[in-house]
């Protein structure tokens, strides 16, 4: 029986651990990154990799940082046959790559080498990308340049978000690395290599990233709400108020209002003027210091004092 060593830390990771188990394949360890404080609260809060893992009695590593700690070291006595990694948000060093006599697998949540590094899935929705995918490849030292193995392409919607996207490719990621693993092993498939000529790149998402920008148009904004929504939310600001941007709507009327301009304000609207003459329709955010509200429930509350011709966001003079 083949001896993996699964890596992975988000709810995307949860279904592809527990396809390994459920098709018979011996996990001899799982290992996450460290129990983080999570909400408001700041409540110290397993990830859900630890919490499936748990469920079915596994052993669980949780090192701050992988490269030359203790539970490298454990990973290295286990002997494992295969490392399988998805999302677990950390390098791995050569050194551990080495270790098992397959080889280091990794479930990427894009059509590599399309979207290189930590956070795919928000660019392709961002990027308004019609379609992603999931790569199975080869790890390597450099980061996510190891040779395909297999894709499985997936369309984008326009009412997907990260959070449904992350679903439906952690399905498909499952499906196709129990598709392909059995000839991985047996040499039936070998990698071919990334052609470095089409690599894009995907960071994390900084702060800055996060502000909308209201000279791009409402197509643009709509993607950018889409691409990082349930985490880590768009926002905008409003009177030195931060409003985070959870649901919006193009609408088919345009405007000579300058981008950014409020320039419809009813009891169950709010419309803003963007680039290119486009309007988009909030329809819902969260205010400083609020929950998520509809925006009808804002504006007969604290939103209670917006008017057309206000403006939100930051614009150069």
């Amino acid at each position: 029986m083949t001896k993996i060593v699964f890596m992975g830390t988000p709810a995307f990771s949860v279904p592809i651990l527990e396809g390994l188990l459920d098709a018979g394949y011996e996990i001899a360890a799982v290992v996450t990154q460290p129990d983080r404080p999570v909400g408001r609260k700041k409540i110290i809060t397993p990830t859900p990799v630890k919490a499936a893992a748990q469920k079915h009695g596994l052993l669980v590593l949780q090192p701050e940082k992988i490269s030359g700690s203790p539970e490298m070291d454990q990973i290295k006595a286990l002997a494992p046959d295969l490392l399988i990694t998805a999302a677990f948000g950390q390098f791995l060093p050569s050194a551990l790559l080495a270790v098992p006599k397959y080889g280091a697998l990794n479930v990427h949540a894009s059509l590599l080498p399309k979207y290189r590094g930590g956070a795919p899935v928000h660019y392709a929705i961002m990027e308004g990308d019609q379609e992603t995918g999931v790569t199975i490849m080869e790890m390597i030292k450099k980061m996510d340049a190891g040779g395909i193995f297999a894709q499985e392409r997936l369309p984008i919607t326009p009412q997907d978000d990260v959070g449904t996207m992350f679903d439906k490719l952690s399905a498909l990621g499952k499906d196709l690395l129990l598709q392909t693993l059995p000839k991985i092993l047996s040499k039936e498939l070998t990698p071919t290599p990334q052609d470095e000529a089409y690599v894009t790149y995907s960071p994390n998402i900084s702060r800055e990233q996060e502000a909308i920008d209201w000279n791009k148009t409402a197509q643009q904004i709509d993607a950018q709400v889409r691409g990082m929504r349930p985490w880590p939310i768009a926002f905008t600001m409003y009177q030195e108020q931060r409003w985070k941007i959870w649901s919006v709507s193009p609408v088919a009327e345009t405007t000579t209002a300058a981008p950014g301009t409020i320039i419809e304000r009813g009891k169950k609207s709010l419309k803003i003027a963007c680039g290119s003459g486009s309007v988009l329709a909030i329809d819902s955010l969260q205010p400083a210091g609020k929950g998520q509200q509809d925006i009808a429930a804002f504006l007969n509350g604290s939103g209670q004092q917006v008017q057309v011709g206000e403006k939100v966001g930051t614009y150069e003079a």
